[in-house]
């Protein structure tokens, strides 16, 4: 079963990377939790709250650009459906497991990199999951996507009214 979003995202940038919002590039090069290496995807929040603890988990707070999208979105997995996530042999401590990057670095791609694999190659355009930064709940979702574009089904258009990133 699939979802639909429509509403506001939020992602909070290293000023360094703030001029290209919508890039997805750094996830490509580095690799994420939810993308393997060579796979661009933006991780972003439900809320500015939980965008910002996302970006600064480590340490103190840091210089952070926050941005903000409005989003339509289909055809998101919801790993909040036990049953769902079940199919794919995961739950919640495997998607919140500190190891991913230890296991990409001895495999190739974490188990968590090799689910969202799956997921891209079935059509999601993204998948909706808890945040698992320090001080989050269970109600700070992040919405991690895998494809975006200015038109439907995966439009994502950055908030920027005055033109404060094109300078």
């Amino acid at each position: 079963m699939s979802l639909s979003y429509i509403g506001k995202l939020y992602r909070a940038l290293n000023p360094v990377y703030a001029r290209e919002p919508l890039s997805g590039r750094g996830a490509a090069h580095y690799g994420g939790r939810f993308n393997p290496k060579g796979t661009p995807a933006l991780y972003t929040s439900l809320s500015p709250v939980t965008a910002l603890r996302e970006a600064n988990q480590v340490g103190n707070l840091q210089p952070t650009t926050l941005v903000a999208y409005e989003a339509q979105i289909e055809t998101i997995f919801d790993t909040r459906d036990v049953a769902e996530l079940a199919a794919y042999d995961l739950d919640i401590a495997g998607l919140s497991a500190p190891t991913w990057r230890d296991e990409m670095k001895a495999t190739g791609q974490s188990k968590t990199q090799t689910f969202a694999k799956h997921l891209i190659n079935s059509g999601f355009h993204g998948l909706i999951v808890r945040s698992f930064a320090p001080g989050s709940g269970e109600e700070d979702l992040n919405l991690v996507l895998w494809s975006w574009s200015s038109s439907a089904p995966s439009r994502l258009s950055l908030i920027d009214d005055e033109g404060r990133l094109s300078g």
